[in-house]
C-alpha cells in the first residue's frame, strides 16, 4: 500500500495520484479526527476546483460546516482556524511543486500541523474506504458550506499588525516581488503597499497551469532581473502557497532561509526576546548557520528535514524561532505554520532596525559552498539499505574529513533522492556531490 502522506500533507499528480475519491474520503477524515467545522483553503492549480469540491463535499456528508476561504496563503488557513475558533483547517496545494501536482495538509484547530500519529490515522481511514454509507447523515442533517468573504483581508491585516505593533513602516522602500503565479497574488503586494513601501510586482496573475513555472522561490532569475531594473532595495519571492518566502539583495545576491533565521535570530536576541537563547532549524541547514549562531551565542537544535519537525522542537522548548533553508520560516508569537509575507515583514523590520543595506545586514553569515542534486529513483526508499550509496558516501566523507559534510535523504513530497554536500570550495562539493549521485542513478535510477 502506497503511503499518502508525506513531510507535508498527502502530494501528488491530480487526479492520477491523489484523486477526487481521495479527496472526498479526506474530507470525512477532517470531521472524523478534528471536528465539525473546517476552514478549507486552495492556491491557483487548476485541479484545486475539483479536488476542493470532493473534499468539501466529504465534509458535509460527515454533517461538517465547511468555511470557504477560496485563494489563500497556506499560513492564511492556519491563522482563519484559529481566528474563526474552528476545529481544524485544510489547504489544497502542492506548495512548490509543479503545476501537475496538488495536496491536501491539514491544521488542527490551533492551526498546528497534524503530528505523523494522526496523519496515519486519517490515512487509515482512507485506505478502509472512509464513513460507511449507512452511517452518514440523511437529508436535513447533512453539511453546509459558507462562503469566507474577506478571507485574504483578515490575513493580510494580521501580516500587517505584526509589523506596526513594532512601530515599523517601510515608507521610502521600493520592493521587487514575484508571487509565483500562486496565492501570494491576492495578498503580499496589498500588504507592503498597506505599510508603505512601491512595490514592483511580477507573475501576480495566474492561469492554474503557471504556477512555480520558471517563477518564485524555486527560480529566482525573474526576481533578479527586476531588483536590477527598478533599483529596489529588496527582492521578495514566493512559492505557490506562500508558506516559504527567498529573498534578492540590492546587489542580485540570493538570500536563503539560513540567512533569514540568522538575522532575525540576532535581532531578536538583541531585543530580549529570543526565547531559550535557543533557535531551531534543519540537518539541511549551511555549517555556515550553526558558526553564526555559535558566534552570536545562540543555540541550535536542528531536527529532520520538513516544518512539522521545527515546530514540533519550538513547542516543545517553548521556542520562538525557527526555519528551513528553503525558505520555511515560523514567528511562533504570529504564526503557528510557516509563512512567507510573516517573514518577509519580519526581516524588512530587523533589517530596518539594523539600519544597513540588506546585503550588510545579511553578512552576519558567511554560507560554506553548497551543493544539492535531486535524482529521480523508482523507489526513494531504497537508497536507505542500498550498499554501493553507503559505500561511496563513506569514502567521500573521509576525503573531506572536518571540512564538508554529505547528506543524503529521499525526498518528503516527490520520487527524488536529494544529495546535499558542503565543502571548501564549490568545485569541491560539486564533484562530491555528482560522484554520489551518479552511483544512486546507476542503483535506483527511473530511466
Amino acid at each position: 500500500m502506497a503511503k499518502l502522506f508525506g513531510t507535508d500533507g498527502a502530494r501528488g499528480v491530480a487526479n492520477v495520484e491523489l484523486t477526487a475519491d481521495i479527496a472526498f474520503k479526506l474530507g470525512q477524515a477532517a470531521v472524523e479526527f478534528l471536528g465539525k467545522t473546517i476552514v478549507v483553503g486552495k492556491d491557483t492549480r487548476i485541479s484545486g476546483d475539483m479536488l476542493e469540491a470532493a473534499l468539501n463535499a466529504g465534509i458535509m456528508s460527515k454533517g461538517g460546516t465547511v468555511l470557504s476561504a477560496g485563494i489563500i496563503p497556506t499560513p492564511g488557513v492556519a491563522f482563519l482556524t484559529r481566528e474563526l475558533y474552528a476545529d481544524g483547517g485544510v489547504v489544497i496545494s502542492a506548495s512548490h511543486n509543479p503545476p501537475e501536482y496538488n495536496g491536501i495538509k491539514f491544521f488542527d484547530g490551533q492551526g498546528f500541523k497534524l503530528p505523523d500519529e494522526v496523519e496515519s490515522k486519517l490515512e487509515e481511514f482512507v485506505y478502509s474506504g472512509g464513513t460507511p454509507v449507512a452511517e452518514l447523515p440523511g437529508g436535513a442533517e447533512v453539511g453546509v458550506a459558507v462562503p469566507v468573504e474577506n478571507a485574504c483581508e483578515l490575513y493580510i491585516n494580521h501580516a500587517i499588525d505584526t509589523v506596526k505593533s513594532e512601530g515599523i513602516t517601510f515608507d521610502g522602500l521600493t520592493i521587487a516581488l514575484d508571487t509565483g503565479h500562486g496565492a501570494a497574488s491576492l495578498t503580499t503586494a496589498c500588504a507592503l503597499e498597506a505599510l508603505g513601501a512601491r512595490v514592483e510586482v511580477i507573475n501576480d496573475d495566474f492561469s492554474g497551469t503557471d504556477i512555480n513555472v520558471e517563477c518564485g522561490s524555486t527560480h529566482l532569475e525573474p526576481l533578479k532581473e527586476l531588483v536590477s531594473k527598478t533599483g529596489a532595495q529588496i527582492g521578495i519571492a514566493h512559492d505557490g502557497d506562500a508558506d516559504r518566502v527567498m529573498f534578492i539583495d540590492e546587489l542580485g545576491n540570493e538570500i536563503d532561509g539560513d540567512v533569514v533565521e540568522a538575522v532575525c535570530a540576532i535581532d531578536l536576541k538583541e531585543r530580549g526576546l529570543l526565547s531559550g537563547n535557543t533557535v531551531v532549524s534543519t540537518v539541511m541547514c549551511n555549517l555556515g548557520f550553526t558558526q553564526a549562531m555559535k558566534q552570536a551565542d545562540i543555540d541550535v537544535i536542528q531536527t529532520q528535514v520538513g516544518d512539522r519537525y521545527v515546530l514540533e522542537q519550538l513547542r516543545k522548548g517553548k521556542y520562538v524561532l525557527g526555519g528551513e533553508q528553503s525558505g520555511h520560516m515560523i514567528f511562533l508569537k504570529h504564526n503557528s505554520t510557516g509563512d512567507g509575507l510573516v517573514t518577509a515583514c519580519q526581516f524588512l523590520s530587523a533589517c530596518l532596525r539594523k539600519g544597513g543595506c540588506v546585503s550588510e545586514v545579511a553578512s552576519v553569515m558567511k554560507r560554506f559552498p553548497q551543493e544539492l542534486i535531486n535524482v529521480k529513483v523508482f523507489d526513494k526508499h531504497a537508497v536507505e539499505s542500498n550498499e554501493a550509496v553507503a559505500e561511496v558516501i563513506a569514502q567521500e566523507a573521509q576525503k573531506l574529513g572536518d571540512s564538508g559534510r554529505i547528506l543524503v535523504r529521499p525526498s518528503g513530497t516527490e520520487p527524488l533522492v536529494r544529495v546535499m554536500v558542503e565543502a571548501a570550495t564549490h568545485e569541491e562539493a560539486f564533484r562530491v556531490a555528482e560522484t554520489i549521485a551518479h552511483v544512486i542513478e546507476q542503483q535506483l535510477g527511473s530511466e
